[in-house]
């Protein structure tokens, strides 16, 4: 039979510190639950329950929709930290 992989639970870090809203223009938190691709990650991959993960959300559509974090990223030209760019 084949053996199932035992992983660890995953904690919600913005229930830990108790944080009830996640603003938009803070990228240093966003950048947690974005992927190097700009692709918002999902929770079973960030660790976060469902509300902080629809806030998250609505955070990085919002912090698109004003330019602060790009739709797309170009794939010829791949950096390894893509926030350095937005300072």
């Amino acid at each position: 039979m084949a053996e199932r992989r035992k992983f660890k639970k995953r904690f919600c870090k913005y229930c830990e510190s108790k944080v009830d809203f996640i603003d938009y223009k803070d990228l240093a938190q966003l950048k947690f639950s974005l992927s190097e691709r700009f692709k918002i990650m999902p929770r079973r991959l960030t660790g976060n329950c469902k509300r902080h993960q629809e806030l998250v959300t609505v955070a990085i559509k919002r912090a698109r929709q004003t330019a602060l974090i790009p739709y797309i990223v170009d794939r010829k030209n791949v950096v390894e930290s893509p926030f350095e760019m937005i300072r």
